[in-house]
């Protein structure tokens, strides 16, 4: 199988653009958080959050878990996107989103010991997010949409 292949290649540029994005996005709210704080940006405000858990902050203060499972969960995912032949398109794509997502909070994790979230929904009260949860989130989105895409 080559590696380099089109596909590979999609997706690897579709994993770097989100890692990327979303890193510089947290660097620069770090950076600039007394200016942005609270401000409101369409249907989001600005707001900064050291989540030192997972998702609504569960398993918070376990920093070496969540880094391990951060790490296990890329490896995975890695496998299925780059050396599984057997995947569509829109699994492929789904999947790379949520490898970038887990990279990006697993960067943060490790690194830092804390994800950095900022993004605060303003139509209704939802949990402080990043661009890395995002991008999970979509990804989860494709994989259920193609599931029962295809499930007749």
């Amino acid at each position: 199988m080559n590696l380099l292949n089109r596909e590979n290649k999609i997706n690897l540029i579709i994993v770097s653009i989100i890692v990327t994005l979303d890193q510089i996005s947290k660097y620069f709210i770090t950076l600039n958080y007394d200016y942005f704080l609270n401000k409101n940006i369409f249907i989001f405000s600005i707001n900064f959050a050291r989540n030192y858990g997972a998702a609504f902050n569960i398993f918070e203060g376990n920093r070496l878990f969540l880094s391990l499972i951060s790490i296990v969960s890329s490896l995975i995912l890695i496998y299925f996107i780059f050396f599984k032949g057997r995947l569509n398109l829109l699994d492929r794509y789904g999947l790379s989103l949520i490898l970038a997502g887990s990279l990006g909070n697993g960067i943060d994790r490790i690194i830092k010991g804390y994800v950095i979230d900022f993004i605060n929904l303003k139509l209704f009260d939802f949990p402080i997010f990043n661009i890395a949860d995002i991008a999970i989130n979509i990804g989860c989105i494709i994989l259920i949409f193609n599931h029962f895409k295809f499930k007749n």
